[in-house]
């Protein structure tokens, strides 16, 4: 049996063509592609490539100016935040509260929208397995190229489960029986038809957007089509602490707000989902009132 996709570029030895990551003594972070013959270069000095190649990772390599530093493969959350940008990524935080509150399994048939620099569809896809199927669309041939040259290198080549289209998912969108689908997009609620046709009964349906005037258009618009369970809206947030001795306080600073994320399950066709038993407060549906797509 073959191994997954990537998996063997995230084991043994290092080898050509390998990422590598370096940290310094105060903890900044160096990545590299291996190449025989070439040299590393800092202002703390040098060190040729093969000294890595095949030793084992978590390898301690000295520069010529005396200075160690750890080398290791980059996790799939460094590789993002390091990897060339079209437009912003979905930060590792994010991309591990989809996977588990969208539920993405292996084998899942999932639907992507927005796919900016490929950082989700990297996670997706090792989510989903070589058995899946992630179908991504992008509006901007810019940002889809630059995407699929970050989501190849981190593969290392083409993934079986990827199909990626350039144009507007509402368009183009021709997947049917489909598990998941994610929208990263600036205005998910004009998707909402399309998707909810190719969704299955129980499938997710998740959205991620940054402001709270497009998070209240999105709830209210899923709210609104009448196809899904109570839309679950929420955002998260890390707070590193620092931790030497008896100095235990939580660190000066956070990966503070990034963007909201929004599921909601699909419900079976023909029903109507059941009326929320919670009241809104007075006054949050005021009399010139008139739902999230109009005017």
């Amino acid at each position: 049996m073959s191994e997954p996709t990537g998996a063997a570029r995230r084991r043994g030895p290092f080898k050509v063509g390998d990422q590598v990551q370096l940290t310094d003594p105060k903890g900044r972070h160096y990545t590299f592609t291996l190449e025989a013959g070439k040299n590393f270069h800092t202002h703390k000095g040098s060190f040729p490539h093969d000294e890595l190649i095949g030793a084992p990772e978590g390898s301690v390599v000295r520069t010529t100016g005396n200075v160690a530093y750890l080398a290791l493969r980059p996790l799939l959350p460094d590789y993002v935040l390091s990897m060339p940008r079209g437009a912003a990524v979905v930060y590792p935080k994010d991309a591990g509260q989809i996977l588990a509150f969208a539920d993405i399994f292996s084998g899942a048939r999932v639907v992507e929208a927005g796919v900016g620099s490929g950082s989700l569809s990297a996670f997706l896809l090792r989510a989903i397995g070589d058995e899946g199927m992630l179908h991504s669309y992008e509006r901007r041939e810019d940002f889809a190229e630059i995407a699929k040259g970050n989501v190849e290198r981190y593969f290392g080549g083409p993934h079986p489960a990827w199909t990626l289209t350039v144009g507007d998912l509402q368009d183009n969108l021709s997947d049917a029986d489909v598990d998941r689908v994610i929208l990263d997009m600036l205005a998910p609620w004009e998707c909402l038809d399309a998707v909810s046709k190719a969704l299955v009964p129980g499938g997710i349906l998740c959205c991620y957007v940054a402001t709270t005037t497009q998070l209240a258009r999105t709830v209210e618009s899923i709210r609104e089509i009448g196809c899904y369970a109570e839309p679950q809206p929420w955002e998260s947030m890390i707070r590193n602490w620092h931790v030497e001795g008896l100095a235990v306080r939580p660190d000066h600073r956070m990966i503070g707000h990034t963007g909201f994320l929004v599921t909601a399950r699909r419900l079976a066709d023909g029903v109507e989902p059941p009326m929320r038993r919670r009241r809104p407060a007075k006054g949050a549906y005021g009399e010139d009132y008139e739902g999230p797509n109009k005017g």
